[in-house]
Protein backbone atom coordinates (compact mmCIF):
# COMPACT_ATOMS: atom_id res chain seq x y z
CA UNK A 1 0.00 0.00 0.00
CA UNK A 2 1.53 3.51 -0.58
CA UNK A 3 1.12 6.33 1.33
CA UNK A 4 0.49 9.82 -0.06
CA UNK A 5 2.54 12.24 1.16
CA UNK A 6 0.65 15.03 3.16
CA UNK A 7 3.65 18.36 2.77
CA UNK A 8 1.35 20.46 4.73
CA UNK A 9 -1.15 18.93 6.69
CA UNK A 10 -4.64 21.03 7.84
CA UNK A 11 -5.26 21.67 11.69
CA UNK A 12 -8.53 19.58 11.48
CA UNK A 13 -6.20 16.61 9.97
CA UNK A 14 -3.99 17.15 12.60
CA UNK A 15 -7.08 17.33 15.51
CA UNK A 16 -9.07 14.17 13.79
CA UNK A 17 -6.93 11.78 16.03
CA UNK A 18 -5.03 12.09 19.12
CA UNK A 19 -1.77 10.53 18.28
CA UNK A 20 -1.33 13.42 15.47
CA UNK A 21 -2.44 15.75 17.98
CA UNK A 22 0.10 14.95 20.31
CA UNK A 23 3.02 14.80 17.77
CA UNK A 24 2.11 17.99 16.34
CA UNK A 25 2.51 19.79 19.67
CA UNK A 26 -1.69 19.98 20.43
CA UNK A 27 -1.33 22.19 16.66
CA UNK A 28 1.53 24.09 17.39
CA UNK A 29 3.08 22.03 14.54
CA UNK A 30 0.96 23.68 11.73
CA UNK A 31 2.27 27.29 12.83
CA UNK A 32 4.58 28.41 10.01
CA UNK A 33 7.25 29.52 9.43
CA UNK A 34 9.53 27.56 12.11
CA UNK A 35 6.83 24.75 13.26
CA UNK A 36 9.51 23.35 15.46
CA UNK A 37 10.37 26.68 16.87
CA UNK A 38 6.49 26.62 17.73
CA UNK A 39 6.45 23.34 19.27
CA UNK A 40 9.74 24.54 21.81
CA UNK A 41 8.00 27.03 22.83
CA UNK A 42 4.79 24.98 23.37
CA UNK A 43 6.98 22.65 25.37
CA UNK A 44 8.37 25.46 27.28
CA UNK A 45 5.22 26.11 28.39
CA UNK A 46 3.94 22.99 29.28
CA UNK A 47 6.88 22.56 31.31
CA UNK A 48 6.31 25.58 33.16
CA UNK A 49 2.03 24.56 33.81
CA UNK A 50 3.51 20.71 34.34
CA UNK A 51 6.40 21.84 37.61
CA UNK A 52 2.83 23.52 38.96
CA UNK A 53 1.45 19.71 39.43
CA UNK A 54 4.37 17.59 38.88
CA UNK A 55 7.32 16.98 41.67
CA UNK A 56 11.29 17.13 40.22
CA UNK A 57 11.88 13.37 41.88
CA UNK A 58 9.41 12.06 38.65
CA UNK A 59 11.18 14.40 36.57
CA UNK A 60 13.23 11.29 34.65
CA UNK A 61 10.42 9.41 34.53
CA UNK A 62 8.07 11.53 32.89
CA UNK A 63 11.00 12.07 30.17
CA UNK A 64 11.75 8.31 29.77
CA UNK A 65 7.64 8.28 29.46
CA UNK A 66 7.46 10.98 27.27
CA UNK A 67 10.84 9.90 24.64
CA UNK A 68 9.00 6.52 24.60
CA UNK A 69 5.40 7.86 24.06
CA UNK A 70 7.03 10.62 21.32
CA UNK A 71 8.97 7.49 19.56
CA UNK A 72 5.56 5.86 18.71
CA UNK A 73 3.68 9.08 18.13
CA UNK A 74 6.40 10.14 15.26
CA UNK A 75 6.13 6.88 13.98
CA UNK A 76 2.54 6.43 13.53
CA UNK A 77 1.86 10.25 12.56
CA UNK A 78 5.54 10.06 10.46
CA UNK A 79 3.78 6.88 8.43
CA UNK A 80 0.16 8.35 7.97
CA UNK A 81 2.04 11.48 6.71
CA UNK A 82 4.33 9.99 4.24
CA UNK A 83 6.98 11.66 5.74
CA UNK A 84 9.51 10.30 8.87
CA UNK A 85 10.32 13.38 10.37
CA UNK A 86 7.94 16.20 9.05
CA UNK A 87 8.61 19.41 10.31
CA UNK A 88 5.44 20.13 11.78
CA UNK A 89 5.76 17.15 14.12
CA UNK A 90 7.47 18.64 16.96
CA UNK A 91 6.51 16.02 19.89
CA UNK A 92 10.37 15.46 19.74
CA UNK A 93 11.21 19.22 20.45
CA UNK A 94 8.96 19.63 23.37
CA UNK A 95 10.59 16.19 25.21
CA UNK A 96 14.35 17.65 24.08
CA UNK A 97 13.48 21.19 26.01
CA UNK A 98 11.92 19.38 28.27
CA UNK A 99 15.23 17.73 29.36
CA UNK A 100 17.38 20.95 28.94
CA UNK A 101 15.01 22.85 31.08
CA UNK A 102 14.86 19.70 33.85
CA UNK A 103 18.79 19.20 33.92
CA UNK A 104 19.81 22.89 33.26
CA UNK A 105 23.01 24.37 35.92
CA UNK A 106 19.99 26.71 37.78
CA UNK A 107 16.46 27.74 37.18
CA UNK A 108 16.25 31.53 36.37
CA UNK A 109 14.53 33.24 33.78
CA UNK A 110 17.42 33.88 31.54
CA UNK A 111 18.93 30.66 31.91
CA UNK A 112 15.31 29.29 30.30
CA UNK A 113 15.23 31.82 27.87
CA UNK A 114 19.36 30.67 27.02
CA UNK A 115 18.46 26.92 27.00
CA UNK A 116 15.49 27.80 24.64
CA UNK A 117 17.98 29.52 22.03
CA UNK A 118 20.47 27.22 22.53
CA UNK A 119 18.81 23.99 22.29
CA UNK A 120 17.34 25.69 18.74
CA UNK A 121 20.36 26.60 17.67
CA UNK A 122 21.96 23.14 18.34
CA UNK A 123 18.42 21.24 16.49
CA UNK A 124 18.64 23.80 13.54
CA UNK A 125 22.31 23.80 12.71
CA UNK A 126 22.44 19.87 13.55
CA UNK A 127 26.53 19.68 14.11
CA UNK A 128 28.03 16.33 14.11
CA UNK A 129 27.53 13.79 15.15
CA UNK A 130 23.68 15.70 15.48
CA UNK A 131 23.32 15.10 11.24
CA UNK A 132 25.13 11.94 11.38
CA UNK A 133 22.29 10.35 13.51
CA UNK A 134 19.49 12.41 11.57
CA UNK A 135 20.65 11.18 8.36
CA UNK A 136 20.89 7.53 9.27
CA UNK A 137 18.18 6.49 12.09
CA UNK A 138 15.09 6.34 11.11
CA UNK A 139 11.46 6.26 12.10
CA UNK A 140 10.34 7.58 15.36
CA UNK A 141 13.42 6.72 17.18
CA UNK A 142 15.30 9.02 15.16
CA UNK A 143 13.04 11.80 14.88
CA UNK A 144 13.54 11.74 18.36
CA UNK A 145 16.51 10.84 19.35
CA UNK A 146 18.57 14.04 16.83
CA UNK A 147 16.91 16.40 19.37
CA UNK A 148 17.68 14.60 22.57
CA UNK A 149 21.70 15.22 20.88
CA UNK A 150 20.57 18.67 20.70
CA UNK A 151 19.69 18.81 23.75
CA UNK A 152 22.57 17.53 25.32
CA UNK A 153 24.59 19.95 22.96
CA UNK A 154 22.74 23.01 24.77
CA UNK A 155 23.20 21.40 28.70
CA UNK A 156 27.48 21.41 27.28
CA UNK A 157 27.47 24.91 26.75
CA UNK A 158 25.16 25.96 29.83
CA UNK A 159 27.01 24.20 32.33
CA UNK A 160 30.22 25.59 31.04
CA UNK A 161 28.54 29.30 31.04
CA UNK A 162 27.41 28.65 34.66
CA UNK A 163 30.84 27.70 35.60
CA UNK A 164 32.83 30.78 34.49
CA UNK A 165 29.70 33.06 35.76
Amino acid sequence: MTVKTIKRPSLAWVCAKPWRFLAFGMGSGVIYPGPGTWGTVWGWLVWLAALQFLPLSLAPLFLLVSFVLGVWLCQKTGDELGVSDHSGMNWDEAVAIWLVLWAMPFNTWWMQVLAFVLFRFFDVLKPTPIRWFDQRVGGGFGVMLDDIIAALYSLVVMYGVAYFL
